[in-house]
């Protein structure tokens, strides 16, 4: 029987586990050809889009360049009209290009998936053959060499199925190794793909502002044709109609979100004062403003409980609304979109965690310790302080246009297309609010 038990080890185990063994160190699940055929149409396809995308960018810019030479034209129908048709074509080609994007991160992250499931069950199949050699080593450590000997098997054959088997030992932890770096540099590249995939789904959300803006754009072109008739002096008579005098600009209403709406006037009073404590300029700070009014619209309004982030932001919340003697439960905050937390307050949609990082300068430049986020010119101040740290106090159209993006999408995202919308929306609301500043300071 000792015999019997001997030779299988000798004989069939190696070269059951030999075959078993160096197939598992040496191939990839799947048939090999298949896989890089799978891959290079990935590729070709990743390819194809990024060329896509690259003429649709080319595109958007060349519309920018139409809309940058026709405001510069005196107004008309034409050149109004124009420009509404460059702005509609521009967020429709915005939308073609987010589009675009989306579809390349979810190429690249089912890539990524589909590398970690082949190299999970490469891993499983290697543990496996770990586990029979382990059990083979405690059989054979237990033949004693006079079992060997009586066993009909010379020394020589013995150590040198030995040798093989001790071979295959080294062989299969190297390769272990080798899959448990290759893994793991994998789970890297795929936590950064799951970044991209919450990235992914902040431009649907995107997308649904885009078409709203859209909208907005084609209904105030029907409207400018309807009521001009397509004629020029009729629309110049409907220009000289519409100028407002001083005092209609000052009564005019101001949307402010998470906070009762004040007259123009009274905005613009703020926006001053802020620009004065920052530097940055007053449209642009009532451009942003209203800006994340829309947004917070849109957003409706969410539950601190189940919105805010549990840990960065509830507590956070909570110490301030008690700093303040305000009820948690009664004030509203953003309510959380499909790609991450929810819960900005007030006019400037803050979230807690980064109002806590200005409140002292908050503090400092308004006077009031603690400042509420609710607080028209605590909001205005808070929003102005983080356009000059983005860099809107150098003043340039283009520095205020970054700083703006990075209000909403952070430094790292602040230069990407896709998130171009709400620069553009924020300058063109500045050019409005420039316009009645202008007015009320010939006044």
């Amino acid at each position: 029987m000792k015999q019997v038990m001997i030779r299988c080890i000798q004989r069939t185990v190696f070269t059951a586990l030999i075959g078993v063994a160096v197939l598992g160190v040496y191939t990839v699940p799947g048939p090999l050809a298949a896989q890089n055929v799978g891959e290079e149409e990935v590729a070709a396809r990743q390819r194809a889009l990024q060329r896509d995308l690259d003429r649709v960018e080319a595109e958007i810019a060349e519309q920018q360049k139409i809309l940058d030479e026709r405001r510069q034209d005196s107004a008309s129908l034409a050149r109004d009209v124009a420009i509404l048709d460059a702005e509609i074509r521009k967020s429709q080609l915005a939308i073609e290009a987010r589009e675009l994007t989306i579809q390349k991160l979810t190429g690249e992250i089912g890539v990524r998936e589909t590398t970690i499931g082949d190299l999970t069950e490469k891993m499983l199949r290697e543990k496996e053959s770990l586990a029979q050699l382990i059990r083979k080593t405690d059989q054979i450590d237990g033949t004693s060499l006079v079992e060997v000997v009586l066993g009909n098997q010379n020394l020589s054959e013995f150590f040198e199925d030995l040798d093989s088997f001790t071979n295959i030992k080294a062989s299969l932890h190297e390769s272990f190794r080798e899959i448990e770096d290759t893994k793991s540099t994998t789970q890297v590249e795929k936590r950064s793909l799951e970044d991209r995939r919450t990235e992914e789904l902040r431009l649907k959300e995107i997308q649904v502002l885009e078409k709203q803006k859209i909208e907005r754009q084609e209904r105030e072109k029907a409207q400018l044709l309807e009521v001009s008739r397509g004629i020029e002096a009729g629309y110049q008579a409907i220009i000289a109609v519409k100028q407002q005098s001083a005092a209609q600009i000052r009564a005019q209403l101001f949307a402010l979100r998470g906070s009762t709406a004040i007259s123009f006037g009274e905005a613009l009073d703020l926006a001053n004062s802020a620009s004065k404590l920052t530097g940055v300029r007053p449209a642009l700070i009532l451009g942003v403003i209203q800006e994340e009014t829309r947004l917070g619209e849109f957003l409706g309004n969410g539950n601190w409980r189940t919105d805010m982030h549990p840990t960065r932001d509830q507590p956070v919340f909570e110490q301030l609304m008690a700093e303040l003697g305000l009820d948690p439960d009664s004030m509203p905050v953003s309510a959380a979109p499909s790609y991450g937390w929810g819960g900005a307050m007030g006019p400037a949609q803050f979230i807690p965690s980064t109002w806590v990082l200005y409140k002292d300068r908050i503090a400092q430049v308004t006077g009031h310790n603690p400042p509420n986020p609710y607080d028209a010119f605590d909001a205005f101040t808070a929003s102005a302080l983080l356009l000059a740290d983005n860099g809107a106090d150098r003043g340039t159209r283009a520095a205020e246009r970054l700083a703006a993006l990075r209000y909403f999408a952070g430094w790292a995202n602040a230069e990407k297309p896709a998130y171009a919308f709400y620069g553009d929306e924020v300058m063109g609301l500045a050019d409005g609010f420039q316009i009645q500043i202008d007015i009320l300071a010939r006044s």
